[in-house]
């Protein structure tokens, strides 16, 4: 899913994170993902935040 965020992939919107458009299959991950703080948690355009790109190049 970082991965997808990261290749701009991936919209936030009301809670649920949208990978091309359609709905993730667990629609969970972006809630645990934005409590994380591997992903910024504002609707629009996912994007990482800084511990997610350091998670991702780990």
């Amino acid at each position: 899913m970082l991965r997808a965020v990261a290749a701009g992939r991936c919209e936030y919107a009301a809670g649920t994170l949208l990978v091309d458009g359609l709905c993730c299959c667990d629609r969970f991950v972006g809630p645990r993902l934005a409590r994380a703080g591997l992903i910024a948690s504002q609707a629009g355009p996912a994007r990482l935040t800084d511990d997610g790109r350091a998670l991702l190049a780990a």
